[in-house]
C-alpha cells in the first residue's frame, strides 16, 4: 500500500501505528503540523497527543475536507 501524501493542516485519521507505547487509537483524528526532511509526518491528534508517523511503518489516510 502507497503511503498518502500529507501537508501541513491536511486533516488524517490513523490506522495503524507502529509505536508499541502508543496510546493512539486506530481512527483517531488530527492534523498535520509538518512533513519533515525524512518524510515524517508530524501531526498534533485531536486527543492532546504529538506524534509523528512513519512511512512504510505507520498507516494514515487523508480525509477529504466538506464540500
Amino acid at each position: 500500500m502507497a503511503t498518502p501524501q500529507a501537508k501541513a493542516g491536511d486533516r488524517v485519521k490513523l490506522l495503524h501505528c507502529a509505536d508499541p507505547h502508543t496510546t493512539l487509537d486506530p481512527g483517531t483524528l488530527g492534523t498535520v503540523t509538518l512533513v519533515d526532511s525524512l518524510g515524517t509526518i508530524h501531526v498534533l491528534w485531536d486527543n492532546g497527543i504529538e506524534l509523528g508517523l512513519v512511512s512504510g511503518e505507520d498507516a494514515f489516510v487523508v480525509i477529504e475536507p466538506p464540500r
